[in-house]
């Protein structure tokens, strides 16, 4: 706790990745990764599987994750804390017993997962008349803290989280759902506007609690960087954990090139045009990221979606409906949001001229900025700045 505090304060942002074999979770600390997770889903993504099969019976939860998180990843990760992914609900789990076998292995704490707050309608009803509810996970959670593990909690609305912190997660995970991107993410996420408010609404009462708990994202529609800071810029979100993210989607995207590039050794020009032609895939989560991607790299000049959908070669109306859909707010919209909040940060670290400001983030007509500025803060860029 002390350790990712200290990281809070210097304003670096956490990243948890939930790794389901050895190798990726030895490279995940490699790159930096401040907290890895041992979920089931993650073994089932090393099988060629989606992450919703560690929801079905296909093994004992509590036991695979023992398994490969003791044997692969905590003889692997050296110092970086391990998280383990207990399944709450098992009715033939004594709580008490496992945690401290849990923390006799060296794990350094739980998250609950596979949680049934991913689960709805009638299966939902007749697990929680079994009496496997989300309160269960609760109760785990508080057993844990009281045994001196670190708490992470996934948490699905605002009483999930009232009631997690009182538990004393020292963590909260906004959880926005089964995570979208790469080919078999899920194709029914939420918006990462609709994701973005969810998420603020969990971290409303985390801040109105008074118990300053660690505030993470997770999932849904958040699966690039580019997306992770969309939820940095919009909620008051303190990192990210992924598994998806970091397992599946790489490996889809580096596992099929290099086999299209060792199938065409030695026909340089078909295998440029092959490159060329994947990376144009017919994919609306490709366009919809290609336009973040420009945006982030862009802002500052001036972007017309006409432009960037003849570069792709769809049609304007096809890219704006895709982009609305994903992203839940217009292509103007979200454009201006990215100035304003790299504008925000200019004038957080600097003492530029607010004019010079103003053009830096793509706005040569400085009431043109400030009237906008106005729209999505709340205030004049100079009241921002007498207040920062």
């Amino acid at each position: 706790m002390e350790r990712l505090n200290k990281q809070i304060q210097a304003k670096e942002h956490l990243i948890g990745v939930a790794a389901g074999a050895g190798i990726s979770a030895k490279y995940a600390v490699k790159g930096g990764a401040d907290l890895i997770l041992a979920l089931n889903s993650g073994r089932f993504r090393q099988m060629g599987l989606g992450s919703v099969a560690g929801f079905l019976p296909f093994a004992n939860s509590n036991d695979m994750v023992m398994e490969f998180g003791s044997r692969e990843i905590l003889s692997v990760v050296g110092e970086t804390p391990v998280i383990f992914g207990l399944c709450a609900t098992d009715p033939t789990m004594e709580p008490e017993a496992f945690l401290k076998r849990i923390r006799e292995s060296g794990f350094a704490g739980v998250i609950n997962y596979p949680t049934v707050g991913l689960i709805d309608g009638k299966f939902r009803e007749a697990l929680e008349e079994e009496g496997m509810t989300y309160l269960q996970e609760v109760e785990a959670v508080r057993l844990a803290h009281e045994l001196g593990l670190f708490t992470m909690a996934f948490v699905f609305n605002e009483e999930q989280a009232s009631w997690m912190l009182n538990a004393g997660a020292d963590c909260i995970c906004a959880h926005l759902g089964v995570t979208g991107g790469g080919w078999m993410g899920t194709k029914k996420v939420l918006s990462l506007e609709k994701g973005a408010k969810l998420a603020r609404q969990i971290f409303d009462v985390c801040d109105a609690s008074g118990k300053r708990p660690i505030k993470l994202v997770y999932g849904g529609p958040v699966h690039a960087p580019i997306d992770v800071q969309y939820m940095y810029d919009n909620t008051s979100a303190m990192g990210y954990v992924g598994g998806s993210s970091f397992e599946r989607i790489p490996t889809e995207e580096a596992i099929v090139e290099t086999t299209h590039r060792f199938k065409l050794t030695g026909h340089l020009e078909q295998d440029k045009q092959l490159m060329d032609r994947l990376s144009h895939a017919n994919e609306p989560y490709d366009y919809v990221a290609f336009v973040k991607e420009f945006v982030a790299e862009h802002y500052m000049n001036n972007i017309s979606l006409t432009e960037l959908a003849e570069r792709i070669h769809v049609s304007r109306t096809h890219l704006s409906a895709l982009f609305n859909k994903e992203v839940g707010c217009s292509f103007p919209e979200y454009i201006a949001k990215y100035r304003i909040h790299k504008a925000q940060e200019v004038i957080k670290h600097t003492r530029l001229p607010l004019s010079r400001i103003a053009e830096t983030v793509g706005y040569p007509d400085y009431v043109h900025f400030s009237k906008t500025f106005k729209k999505y803060t709340g205030m004049t860029p100079q009241a921002y700045r007498r207040q920062t």
